[in-house]
């Protein structure tokens, strides 16, 4: 690792039932353990905003989360939204009905939608629900966030029926290459499942169970 194990973390709180009590203390938890950001919904991203000024842990919002299959036109509005409340991440969803269709040149109209409604005041990162999808699938989905020009591929909602594993990390890494982000979500809960998506080539990781992850390096 070239960075602290805490600094590849997104802290995260996706759940429907996140009251604000819940929201306030992942951000103070983010703070104290100094993680990369907390991923939350849209509604939430004013009070993070808020809490973490000047703390350097950034603000990311998930988008189309978690199916994907709402309109370019509705990512790109949440995206904007997002970046306006106070996001400085963006995790958006892919039209995975379109991937198993093979129909790439929507997949890539819809990712360039949200990095053009991000304009470079926010990371965009391309979660293609990799458990869904064949390895020539989740390929061609990494070709076309690259293409579209977004800042990291992710891989998984932890919504559907599997999460990361190193392999489609490995996979993911190869194909968009050393420049990229890639980020690991999705049943990572310990120590030793975070430093095995790491090894494989993955610069962040989507928890829930961050603290666990940083007090087992010890």
């Amino acid at each position: 690792m070239d960075k602290p194990l805490a600094s590849y973390i997104d802290h995260t709180i996706l759940k429907p039932d996140a009251a604000e009590s819940k929201v306030r203390e992942l951000c103070e938890e983010a703070k104290k353990y100094h993680f990369a950001s907390v991923c939350v919904n849209l509604t939430n991203v004013p009070l993070c905003a808020e809490l973490l000024a000047d703390s350097g842990v950034m603000v990311c919002c998930v988008v189309g989360f978690p199916l994907g299959a709402v309109t370019p036109e509705v990512k790109a509005y949440e995206t904007k939204r997002a970046v306006e409340l106070g996001a400085q991440e963006v995790d958006m969803v892919i039209n995975i009905g379109q991937a198993k269709d093979h129909k790439w040149d929507a997949v890539k109209a819809d990712i360039a939608a949200v990095v053009e409604a991000a304009k470079d005041r926010a990371h965009v990162k391309v979660i293609i629900e990799a458990c869904l999808l064949t390895d020539e699938e989740k390929v061609e989905a990494c070709r076309m966030a690259k293409e579209a020009g977004a800042d990291f591929v992710k891989t998984s909602t932890g919504f559907s029926t599997g999460g990361a594993t190193p392999e489609d990390v490995a996979l993911m890494r190869r194909t968009v290459g050393p420049d990229m982000g890639v980020k690991a979500a999705g049943g990572i809960r310990d120590y030793e499942s975070a430093m095995k998506v790491i090894s494989a080539g993955a610069n962040r990781i989507g928890t829930s169970n961050g603290i666990a992850i940083v007090e087992g390096e010890k």
